[in-house]
Parts: structure tokens; sequence; C-alpha cells
């Protein structure tokens, strides 16, 4: 396995995206370092809308990289209270920081418990091998 770090206060999902425990019921929502990795340069990010529900395992955005598109899934159900508009312009945020200045977006999760069935980052690590 590379040496690519992934943080240990995160949760992840298998289609390669973290998740961060903001309080208050506020999730936000990246995508890992093995995801940019394999992605390549990024240099566009559709993100859903503020205000738009989503669900569990349904694509909500695209990230467009030199090598191909992929979709963004999300990892829980919710409402999107907050796109990380710094994408629009800088999309390869994502590649340089996609744990801090990459982040995606926040959601209000429906099930606040639903963060203990994500992958925490031991078991994220064991799935990439």
């Amino acid at each position: 396995m590379s040496d690519l770090e992934y943080p240990g206060d995160l949760r992840y999902t298998s289609d390669h995206e973290w998740v961060k425990d903001q309080g208050e019921g506020i999730v936000r929502v990246g995508v890992s370092a093995f995801a940019q990795d394999a992605l390549g340069d990024v240099v566009y990010v559709s993100l859903p809308g503020v205000g738009d529900q989503v669900s569990a395992g349904d694509s909500c955005g695209e990230v467009e990289s030199t090598k191909s598109v992929s979709d963004l899934y999300a990892p829980l159900q919710g409402e999107v209270t907050a796109i990380n508009e710094q994408l629009d312009a800088t999309p390869e945020l994502v590649n340089s920081d996609p744990y801090g200045d990459g982040w995606m977006y926040e959601l209000k999760v429906a099930d606040a418990g639903a963060l203990d069935g994500l992958l925490d980052v031991e078991a994220y690590k064991a799935s990439l091998s």
C-alpha cells in the first residue's frame, strides 16, 4: 500500500469518501487521499445544491479529472447545508488538501447514529489492500 495518509478521526465509505462529524448533526464530506490519487489532477467538481435531500449511496455530484469523471456518492441520508464554493475556482484543492480545503459539502444527517455504520480508518485501510 502507498504512503497516503488517512486521518484517524474520520469515517470512510467503500466509495472512498470521508465523513467528519462537525457536531449538531452536521457532517463534512470529501474524497479520500486514495480517491484523489487515483483520479489524478482534478479539473472540475460538480456538487449538490444547498437544500438538496440526498440518500445514502445515491450519486450527488461528480469529480472530473484529467483521467476520468467519477460520481460522488452520498455517504449518509440528509440535507445539504453547505458546499465548498472554493472548488469552483480551484478544484485542485481536492488534490492538494483532500481533508482540509478540498472538502466537498456538508450534510445535516437524518440519523446521527448512521455514522457508526461507516468504516473506521483501520477498516478503510484494510479495504484498500
